[in-house]
């Protein structure tokens, strides 16, 4: 471990604030009186891991070129990462190599047809396709029905509507998504994972930049160094056209090594319940309603 590699901040960061969640309690170990910061000191983590305690303070402070996937691993589990955390771990490690030049990103281009196809062919489920800025690439008609405020919205004008951008920059998002600050972390958390695994991605730098500055609540939620790499659950809005509806959701990454990782999201009511039946109506709408069954595309 030698010279410090460019996201030497993100990787102390990330460590520390991992470090000061875990309690001595739950590594068997006695608290004590004397703690002056949450969590483990640097030299319990550095017995837990089996490496010294001038190993690991290096490698808190970025020193992470070189480093073995197995002590990474022994770090993950004294720091008692998710699965999450440690494949973010592992990203920044591998970011930090260092290169002669800089791995050529896949342009992201249009979205292919028979991919299209696919998304307009589920009916009764909202889908879209987003990509790792959380941009939104493409989507059925019931997708962008369901979506509309953030279609519609001014952080998506002349561009591609963005999740992130609706979220914090605009008031309406507050009243759409019923749980916005559990929305709102989970997006952080997707964003940041991102930032792991493409530093050299300079809109992905832009956008940061941009909701870092304009939303001190994205700012804060940003430090805390959350992450996640698939958003899935239940996710329940205030839509503007058919009222509370509460819809699981799922995601999958769709592979192709010539183009950026993009996720497709499909949202589904569950069947025999009122969600259902508005989802059928919000369909209805899609159907008929002005511009609501353009597809998304663009750069």
């Amino acid at each position: 471990m030698d010279t410090p590699p460019p996201n030497r901040d993100e990787i102390r960061d990330f460590l520390v604030t991992r470090r000061a969640r875990v309690t001595p309690e739950q590594v068997g170990l006695p608290a004590g009186s004397r703690r002056r910061v949450p969590g483990l000191r640097r030299e319990e983590v550095a017995v837990l891991s089996g490496v010294s305690t001038e190993w690991y303070t290096r490698l808190e402070k970025g020193h992470i070129t070189g480093v073995s996937e197995e002590v990474l691993g022994a770090v993950a589990r004294a720091l008692q990462l998710s699965d999450d955390e440690r494949t973010y771990l592992f990203d920044l490690a591998k970011a930090a190599r260092p290169r002669r030049r800089p791995d050529p990103r896949p342009k992201e281009g249009d979205v292919e047809e028979p991919v299209q196809w696919l998304i307009d062919s589920i009916s009764m489920s909202a889908v879209f396709l987003r990509n790792g800025r959380l941009d939104l690439v493409a989507s059925n008609a019931l997708g962008r029905a369901l979506h509309a405020p953030m279609f519609e919205s001014v952080t998506a004008q002349g561009r591609r509507p963005n999740f992130a951008r609706f979220h914090f920059l605009d008031p309406v998002a507050r009243e759409f998504f019923v749980d916005w600050e559990g929305g709102a972390k989970a997006t952080v958390a997707l964003l940041r994972s991102e930032a792991g695994r493409e530093p050299n991605d300079r809109q992905l730098r832009e956008l940061i930049g941009e909701l870092s500055t304009s939303s001190p609540e994205f700012a804060e939620m940003w430090a805390a160094h959350d992450v996640r790499t698939l958003h899935e659950g239940i996710k329940r809005l205030q839509h503007p056209v058919v009222g509370f509806v509460e819809l699981t959701y799922q995601s999958a990454e769709l592979a192709n090594p010539a183009r950026p990782a993009r996720n497709l999201n499909i949202y589904t009511a569950e069947p025999g319940t009122t969600h259902e039946e508005r989802i059928r109506l919000l369909a209805s709408w899609a159907a008929t309603a002005p511009g609501v069954t353009a597809t998304t595309s663009g750069s």
